[in-house]
């Protein structure tokens, strides 16, 4: 069981770290998160857990990753709260992970922002055809943002995510990213150690291409309700400044438009969390994150299903 002397933060994957049959587990054996599953549906029209846990391949398409992921995430929090009084007071998540995150801190109620994040992966989808966009991550050692920006800036390709000092996302016409790559190479001292690895993605997510559908959204989110907490928001970092939330309501909903169509500042986001926090967990069904927090030399425990929460949470 967590200190509770401790300060504990919990972070959350974004989309990419979907899979068939996440959450299964928690939903079987804890009512708590089977009633996670069932208020989605009710916000949405259509069975969630039935997606999540069926072979329905619709999962990996943008408009339902993000509400399958957003609630399993939400319900896989509530059981490690019921379980093990996890009680966090630091939230963060990655892209989507952001919104996971505005709902773990009590900002947004899981019904709304199922629905929020369903429109919003419709818009991110039409925002480009099929096939024009893609994403790559380029990995090496000491990556400095500016000069790969600067080598970038007349392409049709930016820079979409700083994940940590050895990783970064580009994102931008498909057709445009070999060139990227020679530019990248010939900015990088990284020798033999560069390393790009193409993304299977259907849209260039966090780059220009998705600032068109930035007035569409922001319409969306200001018919949220007064159920919205901005307050609570101080303890959730934003993607798009780095930094935590401010309790103004305007910035979040500012915050969380301009996320779709700039770079998500991740790396800016650990160190904020770290400098608070004793102790992190990520949880979600994968565990894209942990590594990120290596890079910073800050340990992140990643909770991806019940048994291995049983083996992280009992000894922290």
């Amino acid at each position: 069981m967590p200190n509770s002397e401790k300060t504990v933060g919990v972070v959350f994957p974004g989309q990419g770290a979907q899979r068939q049959g996440m959450g299964k587990d928690f939903y079987e054996q804890l009512q708590v998160c089977r009633k996670a599953y069932e208020e989605a549906p009710d916000a949405l029209g259509w069975d969630v857990a039935e997606m999540c846990f069926g072979a329905d391949e619709r999962l990996d398409q943008t408009e339902f990753t993000q509400p399958c992921l957003l609630a399993t995430e939400i319900a896989m929090l509530r059981g490690l709260d019921a379980l093990y009084d996890l009680s966090p007071r630091l939230y963060g998540g990655h892209s989507l992970g952001e919104f996971t995150a505005l709902v773990a801190a009590g900002v947004l109620p899981l019904g709304d922002a199922v629905q929020v994040v369903h429109a919003r992966g419709r818009l991110m989808q039409e925002a480009v055809p099929v096939g024009l966009g893609g994403m790559a991550a380029v990995i090496a050692a000491d990556l400095d943002v500016e000069a790969l920006e600067g080598a970038l800036s007349d392409l049709p390709v930016d820079i979409a995510n700083v994940n940590s000092s050895r990783q970064i996302v580009i994102s931008g016409h498909a057709s445009a990213l070999p060139d990227a790559a020679v530019r990248i190479t010939d900015v990088v001292e990284a020798g033999g150690d560069l390393r790009f690895v193409p993304l299977n993605v259907s849209a260039p997510f966090h780059s220009r291409f998705m600032r068109p559908i930035e007035w569409e959204f922001s319409d969306l989110l200001q018919t949220l309700g007064d159920d919205v907490d901005a307050h609570k928001a101080m303890a959730v970092t934003s993607n798009y400044t780095g930094k935590f939330h401010t309790r103004h309501r305007e910035d979040l909903l500012c915050y969380l438009t301009y996320q779709l169509g700039s770079k998500v500042r991740w790396r800016d986001n650990m160190d904020a969390i770290a400098a608070e926090a004793d102790t992190i967990y990520e949880i979600g069904p994968s565990r894209p994150l942990r590594d990120f927090f290596k890079t910073i030399g800050v340990n992140c425990l990643s909770v991806t299903t019940l048994s291995a929460a049983a083996r992280i949470c009992e000894d922290n």
